[in-house]
């Protein structure tokens, strides 16, 4: 696969619509030729204390961000007619069907493949297939690992060895 774009959403709660960063790498034949990332403010908008442990986000990053409309305004013509790459899709892909549906907008059946599934199938020698770990054996320093963009781009590179 040369042309996708590797997507990673925060979550501000539990709640799958209470996205708060979202972070995109584009990549075309085989190189990666775009990156975005936004602050966005979730809904519900509250942080857990656990969410913030991981990604380090609060409310007082968020209150002034778009919403995800305005943000997903700018993200989907960049992502048209592209497969989404995610390390878990199964959570990404959720959090984008929640957010869809809270703000009543129409889903446009985004193709989803999982770079945490091909590495289970692909790694088996793995102690886990974390996408910290994952990447790590294929060579990317995932140092800032929970801040959206750095793991859609570790994605991004998981996905161009594997898939």
């Amino acid at each position: 696969m040369n042309d996708f774009a590797a997507i990673d959403f925060e979550t501000a709660n539990g709640r799958r619509s209470s996205v708060c960063s979202v972070g995109v790498v584009i990549v075309r034949g085989g190189e990666i030729t775009d990156r975005f990332y936004r602050l966005i403010h979730p809904r519900p908008n509250y942080y857990s204390y656990w969410t913030t442990r991981i990604h380090g986000l609060t409310a007082v990053d968020t209150d002034g961000a778009p919403d995800f409309p305005e943000v997903w305004a700018e993200v989907a013509p960049a992502i048209r007619s592209l497969p989404l790459v995610a390390h878990n899709s199964v959570f990404d892909e959720g959090c984008l069907r929640a957010v869809h549906e809270l703000y009543g907008m129409e889903y446009p059946n985004y193709r989803f493949h999982c770079t945490y599934r091909a590495a289970r199938r692909l790694m088996p020698q793995l102690a886990n297939h974390q996408l910290q770990t994952v990447a790590a054996y294929c060579d990317y320093d995932l140092t800032t690992h929970h801040h959206a963009l750095a793991d859609a781009e570790a994605c991004a590179k998981i996905a161009l060895r594997i898939l």
